[in-house]
Formats: C-alpha cells, sequence, structure tokens
C-alpha cells in the first residue's frame, strides 16, 4: 500500500469513526420511539449510506450490481459470501427493512452497537451452536412474519478471496420453516476491503444478487436441496468473478 493510499485510509477511518459517534448518539436517543422501518432508515441505512460514500469518495472503492430484478416482492432470507465489512454496510441498502444474524459481541461496539442493538438483530453466542442455531429459528421466523429481510453470513467468519465457500444449513432451515424466497448473493468485497488490517485497494466490488430459490418443503431432503443450490450457485459465481 502507497503512502498516499495509507493517509486516504487513515482519513477515511477517521471519518467513519467521527460519524458514527456523531451519529449514533441523537439515534440511540431518539430510536426505541420510532416505528421500525423509519427507524431502520434513520439509524442503519443512513449512515451505512454514508459508510458506502466515504469508501467510494476517499479510498476508491466503487461497486457495480447485477441481478437486482431477481429480489423476491416479499422478504426472505438472503445468503451472502462474507470477506469483509463493505457488504455489512452494502447489504443494509439493497434489502429493506432487514435484520442480520452476528455475533453478540458486535453489540458492545461503543456507540455502532448500541445503535445497532435497535434494530432487532439476532444476537448469538457462536460457542454454543445449538443454541444459535435455535435463536435463529425462533427469532428469525418472528422478524420474518414481521416483514423484515433477515441476512444470513452462513460461512459463519470472513473468508478471503479464493478460498473454499461452505455454507451452514442454518439459513436454508429458516427458509424453509417459514416458506420463505432465498435469494443468494456473491460478492468480492475482500479483494478491496480485506478481512484483516487496515488496508484498502480501490477498485469495482462485483455484487451479484442470484435467483430466489423457494423452498419445496420443510423436511431435511428440502433443506439440503435448497442449501446445496444457494452454497452451489455462489461458488459458481464467485469462480466467474475470479476469472474476469
Amino acid at each position: 500500500m502507497s503512502v498516499f493510499m495509507g493517509l486516504r485510509v487513515i482519513l477515511f477511518y477517521l471519518l467513519l469513526s467521527t460519524s458514527a459517534v456523531l451519529w449514533a448518539i441523537p439515534m440511540i436517543l431518539i430510536g426505541a420511539f420510532l416505528p421500525y422501518r423509519l427507524r431502520f432508515k434513520l439509524v442503519l441505512q443512513c449512515w451505512c449510506r454514508l459508510a458506502i460514500w466515504l469508501a467510494r469518495t476517499v479510498v476508491g472503492i466503487n461497486y457495480r450490481v447485477t441481478g437486482l430484478e431477481n429480489i423476491p416482492d416479499r422478504p426472505g432470507v438472503i445468503l451472502a459470501n462474507h470477506q469483509s465489512t463493505w457488504e455489512t454496510f452494502f447489504l443494509q441498502l439493497v434489502f429493506a427493512p432487514q435484520t442480520q444474524l452476528i455475533k453478540k459481541e458486535l453489540l458492545y461496539v461503543p456507540f455502532f452497537g448500541w445503535a445497532f442493538a435497535l434494530m432487532k438483530p439476532i444476537a448469538i453466542n457462536r460457542s454454543k451452536a445449538r443454541s444459535s442455531l435455535q435463536q435463529l429459528n425462533r427469532i428469525g421466523g418472528q422478524r420474518l412474519r414481521e416483514g423484515l429481510w433477515v441476512l444470513v453470513f452462513p460461512e459463519g467468519t470472513r473468508v478471503a478471496p479464493g478460498e473454499p465457500i461452505r455454507f451452514s444449513r442454518g439459513g436454508a432451515a429458516l427458509a424453509c420453516a417459514n416458506n420463505a424466497p432465498i435469494v443468494p448473493v456473491a460478492h468480492n468485497a475482500g479483494e478491496f476491503w480485506p478481512r484483516r488490517g487496515w488496508g484498502k485497494r480501490s477498485g469495482t466490488v462485483q455484487v451479484h444478487i442470484g435467483p430466489a430459490i423457494y423452498p419445496k418443503g420443510q423436511d431435511p431432503r428440502s433443506i439440503v436441496e435448497a442449501h446445496k443450490q444457494a452454497e452451489n450457485w455462489v461458488q459458481q459465481t464467485m469462480l466467474e468473478i475470479q476469472q474476469r
């Protein structure tokens, strides 16, 4: 990373962290009194839009999206590969309103985590797999019935570009249990916003939204079929992105 890019990255983080504090304080005070859809838009979506704008303007991370026409009219479960922090911001702008499956430690992050707690997240303890799956099914089902999208990163953690993709079945099981569509998403954000360190690289993130997958039942076979269909689509799309 050049000295000039290093200075741009420092500026980016200074602006991002300052905006998080300045935005979170008033939103924490008023957010709980707002209807959820307005709360989502003001508390989270506006700040995420600012974060994406800063990434593009200051660091030079742009994006190109294909497949918006594949998003169904009713909310469902988003299954996206996880490479960086960038997609956690960006997908809030595409699928709204939404909640997401997160590790509970994120809620302890000063200002951002406190504001995020207002967004009805499904906060789990990743060290307790069984109870985490039960939380996802119970709370995720409730969120779907409330008309919210549920974002799940089924790899469980950020995975570097080029590494094999392995999806857990929790997101597919949630969709099948609630007869909700699954929307697979593939992207290469990790090439420009790595999962480790502060380094950044200018470029264009390719975001591909796949055709919706509609569950055929709630039995284990249907869950496996929906899970493999989503995983295979993301794997194939990632290979196509890497070959360009």
